[in-house]
């Protein structure tokens, strides 16, 4: 947060979720998320209601889209963004898809690697187990129903007379990875325009 946040100093005056009405069902952590463009359009992040006002009113950003709510202070009352542009290019570094469970099994298409029965039922499985010295990275990690999870065990593909639909792989981030990691609900309808590539839940992007 910068010094010069004018919000900082009326602390208390504005609602949890960065309006001067009550929450709402689009909230993350309990607060209105606002979409952050580059310079030139790119999304960047998702930053809260008042960071995103900071960034406006020390003339970094325009505010393109506001929510309906407006956020008070004890002098003023400013409109709450959905959306920002930078006023300056920000180089973003390289992202990498973050090895997590729901990153395997969205990667794998919820599906077993081993019988090819797609399900939501699954689990995680190390090609080659973790007690045999099986490093946890995307090239050794797979999704399993929990038959074949069973009866893989800690045993080698070979030992257990399986294979593989396809050898596992590290993914590449979608275009808006980086904004839908810090997103778990489906996005406002003020974002849309700016992310044409996203699905109807906002989940997903390739």
């Amino acid at each position: 947060m910068l010094d010069t946040d004018p919000l900082q100093r009326h602390n208390g005056h504005v609602a949890p979720d960065g309006s001067s009405e009550g929450p709402t069902a689009f909230t993350r952590n309990g607060h209105r998320p606002v979409l952050v463009l580059n310079q030139n359009y790119e999304p960047l992040h998702v930053a809260t209601v008042r960071r995103a006002l900071v960034l406006w009113l020390s003339g970094k950003a325009e505010i393109l889209e506001t929510y309906d709510q407006d956020v008070a202070t004890a002098q003023r009352r400013f409109p709450a963004p959905s959306v920002i542009r930078l006023h300056t290019l920000v180089k973003r570094p390289p992202v990498r898809v973050r090895l997590t469970r729901r990153e395997v099994f969205l990667r794998d298409d919820f599906t077993c690697q081993y019988c090819g029965v797609r399900t939501h039922d699954l689990t995680i499985d190390h090609v080659v187990p973790r007690s045999r010295g099986g490093p946890h990275t995307w090239e050794n990690v797979v999704s399993a129903c929990r038959a074949c999870n069973h009866r893989k065990g800690g045993k080698s593909l070979a030992e257990a007379r399986m294979q593989l639909l396809r050898q596992p792989f590290e993914p590449r981030p979608g275009r808006y990875y980086h904004v839908q990691r810090l997103l778990r609900t489906p996005v406002h309808e003020s974002w849309r325009k700016f992310l044409p590539d996203l699905d109807a839940t906002g989940r997903r992007s390739r």
